[in-house]
Formats: C-alpha cells, structure tokens, sequence
C-alpha cells in the first residue's frame, strides 16, 4: 500500500463496488463522509444522482463506488479497542487509486460531493494519468475555518459522550448541530417559521423537532468514532490546487454555509487545468449526507 497509508500497522481493509457494462468508461461517485460503496438500489445513498437514466446512467458507464477508512462500511474503521490513525483526504484518494489499479482501471470522471469532492481533488493531484476529468460539487482545496468552528464544537460533543460511555447521545447532538449548517436560512424559515408548543416541561420549537429527528437517525446507521475520524479528516484537507491540471467542472451552491461560493471562485482561480465553475441557487443542501 502507497506510503501515505503506512501509518496502518497492517494494510487497511478497503471495500469497494463496481456496476455497469463490462466495456464502458468508468465514473468514480463519492459523497459526504455518510456514504458508502452502495450507490444503486435500495441502498444506494445518492439514488438522485446515479441510477438506470439521467446523470449518471449506470447503462452507459461502469460506477464505482468506495467504503472510506474510518467510516461507514467494510472498509478498515475504529473497532474501539486500538487508537484509529488520522486520515486525510490524501489516504481516500490512496486507496482508491489502489483499487483503480487493482481493477487494471482508468477514470474517465470523478464525479464527487462535499467530503467525496476533496478526495477527488487529493487524486487528481496525486494521479492525473488515471483520470480523465473531475466533477466537484460543494468542495473547495482547503476547509472554511468558521465550517471548521462548527465541526470542532460538534467532535468535542461526540467526544465528551464516548468519555461518558454514551458515544450515540453525542452523536445525536452532533448531527442535529450539523443539520442546521446543511441547511439554508429560507428553507427553515418556509418548513420551520410557526409558533413554538408548550408542554409539561417548556416550550419546544418546531425546527428542534426536525433537527432531533435527523440525530436519531443518524445513530441508527453511523458510529460515534467514524463520525470523529471523518469530520476530522474534513479539517486536515488541503491540497495545492496548481498541482491539479485535470479538466475540471466545479458546482458551487449559492447559498452553501459550509463550502461559501467566494471558496469555489476562489479555487477555480487556483486550479492548475482547465476549469469550468456552475454557480447554482438552491434553497436545500443534498450534497452532504
């Protein structure tokens, strides 16, 4: 294994799933830090995006989906017992090359989210000769440090929960907070504007109840020491953006709290290759899982 992986003390376990016609070019989709190999079907994670039709037509391309280290998976993960190692955007774009020459593959895309977004660009950095393009939405070559402020506070409340034995407790917490950054200022306002409901106990806000709901099931599917390894891996991204000379399509939401569209001008500007920004306007965030 490449030598940003040699941290491991064995050669990490990794995961994969590739669907599509034997003789087709290859597209690579990768999500937030929730996501997973299964991108098809009824457990597929981003059926919007990759399904038998538009986008990604999995009739005219072979997709390759990817467990990340750390997360959600089969792919090596904390197992409680042993300090799991740090793991960068650089040692998702490792193990996917791995598995690209395993396969005896070449990208013809990448076509990447959020978390997915930044190891598309680790790889096309690192890898150009196995791509052909990347797709970037909602991903910039570094972290925004106030998105890196919320997702500090969001790990300590993990972390004080697992020292209390209670790690799911945390992580509710965790993804309620973050569901709140995921979403925007208008689209709470339209779902969330009504007047608060007093019980027994107090008042309790109708966006609370959406914000708890999304913790509780979170917790069902995610794991308290995978949610820590990954938004940690968030906030030690960064790639030198000159040294990715791949042709590049970035999609940058408007109204993206986490990823701001100055961050994706910004980058685009930087790119070593030839680059095209797609600047849209949405009210709801589906790029983060």
């Amino acid at each position: 294994m490449a030598a940003a992986l040699r941290r491991f003390a064995s050669h990490p376990r990794v995961a994969f799933r590739l669907v599509g016609p034997a003789d087709a070019p290859v597209v690579a989709v990768l999500g937030g830090i929730s996501a997973h190999r299964h991108l098809i079907g009824p457990e597929g994670w981003w059926p919007a995006s990759v399904r038998t039709g538009p986008r990604v037509d999995s009739t005219r391309f072979r997709v390759l989906g990817l467990d990340y280290l750390g997360g959600l998976g089969l792919s090596s993960t904390p197992d409680g017992e042993a300090r799991f190692p740090p793991v960068s955007s650089i040692d998702q774009a490792e193990v996917l090359h791995q598995v690209v020459l395993h396969l005896g593959l070449v990208l013809a895309r990448h076509r990447r989210a959020s978390y997915g977004g930044m190891v598309a660009l680790s790889f096309a950095a690192r890898h150009p000769a196995q791509l052909g393009r990347i797709v970037v939405v909602s991903a910039a070559d570094r972290p925004q440090v106030l998105s890196t402020a919320w997702r500090s506070v969001q790990r300590q409340i993990v972390r004080e929960a697992i020292a209390r034995g209670d790690g799911a407790s945390g992580l509710k917490l965790a993804r309620a907070l973050a569901m709140a950054t995921y979403r925007s200022q208008t689209e709470f306002a339209m779902r969330f504007s009504g007047p608060p409901v007093r019980d027994a106990e107090r008042f309790r806000f109708p966006v609370e109840g959406y914000l708890f709901a999304r913790g509780d099931d979170y917790v069902q599917k995610y794991r308290a020491e995978s949610f820590l390894a990954l938004s940690e891996s968030i906030d030690l991204h960064e790639v030198d953006a000159a040294e990715v000379r791949t042709p590049a399509t970035l999609i940058a939401v408007r109204e993206d709290q986490l990823v701001p569209f100055g961050d994706m001008q910004a980058l685009a500007a930087r790119l070593g290759g030839p680059t095209r920004l797609v600047e849209i306007n949405s009210i709801f965030d589906m790029t983060r899982s």
